[in-house]
């Protein structure tokens, strides 16, 4: 089981700055052993992923409207992934959540947060 506590939401101004957390209670395996993601849902659109990092750390990739905005990172002793949110607009206003995602030969096994709401808004 993995449980995801995200933090960090709220109100800013267009060309602002936020940093998303997204704290992890691990059960099974270890959180480096997860690819971890941020996606977003805005009111009457799908969720679409935002950015991902590889398990142990790797490879990013980001979503070409995030790109050069948005930076995923995340902090192993903590068992922490954030998203830092730079050069925001309004567009980019959406529920925010955290995924983590591995899996084996037998099974997936895939995790969601509760959400974190972000509203860019003068």
């Amino acid at each position: 089981q993995v449980q995801l506590v995200e933090s960090g939401g709220g109100l800013v101004q267009p060309g602002g700055s936020l940093r998303l957390s997204c704290a992890a209670s691990v059960s099974v395996f270890t959180f480096s052993k997860y690819r971890m993601s941020w996606y977003r849902q805005a009111p009457g659109k799908e969720r679409e992923l935002v950015a991902t990092i590889a398990n142990a750390g790797g490879r990013t990739n980001y979503a070409d409207s995030v790109k050069g905005r948005f930076t995923i990172s995340t902090d192993y002793a903590k068992d922490t992934v954030y998203l830092r949110m730079n050069s925001l607009k309004a567009d980019d206003t959406a529920v925010y959540y955290c995924n983590a995602f591995t899996s084996t030969p037998q099974r997936v096994y895939d995790y969601w947060g509760q959400g974190t709401q972000v509203t860019v808004s003068s």
